[in-house]
């Protein structure tokens, strides 16, 4: 009867314990929600170019794709998929038509950036961003702030159906 006590606390003892242990990962669950990447990383305005974007309709925008040193190598090297470490900012603009360049051609013709609109980012942290395939996404409005959380709930949905460059889908414009 002792054994059969003594068995029931220890028992119960270890899934206390168990439920009161955080999670390693500092997630509960397979199915819970990734963490997005809520700081803008230093630097990324002296990145290096690796395309540009035009997004017509609703967005109406131009963009330029930067990406940092480990981004860069990756993708002159044709490292797929990217190395853990690799970021990859998208800066956004309305496209806008340049009156100054129409003035020189003569005719309506030339579109340039217009107002920032937003700044995103996607980041290779296979370990932290496991729940989004390894990528961590950002959306920083204008002004620095966190964009709309329904936007990032988007990201991964989206970049998850471009399976044959590791979720990116700008190519490289060397």
């Amino acid at each position: 009867m002792k054994w059969i006590a003594l068995s029931l606390v220890i028992v119960a003892s270890v899934a206390v314990i168990a439920a009161l242990t955080p999670s390693t990962s500092g997630q509960t669950g397979q199915n819970a929600a990734p963490v997005w990447v809520t700081k803008i990383p230093d630097g990324y305005r002296e990145w290096k170019w690796i395309s540009s974007a035009h997004e017509e309709g609703s967005l109406n925008s131009i963009g330029a794709v930067l990406g940092n040193d480990v981004a860069i190598k990756a993708y002159r090297e044709k490292t797929f998929p990217f190395p853990d470490g690799t970021i990859i900012a998208a800066l956004h603009y309305r496209y806008t038509s340049s009156e100054e360049n129409n003035q020189a051609f003569g005719r309506a013709q030339s579109f340039v950036p217009g107002p920032p609109t937003n700044v995103q980012f996607m980041v290779k942290d296979s370990k932290k961003y496991a729940a989004t395939g390894g990528w961590g996404f950002a959306d920083f409005n204008k002004d620095g702030t966190l964009g709309d959380d329904a936007l990032m709930k988007t990201c991964f949905p989206c970049h998850r159906q471009e399976n044959g460059q590791d979720l990116v889908f700008t190519r490289y414009a060397p």
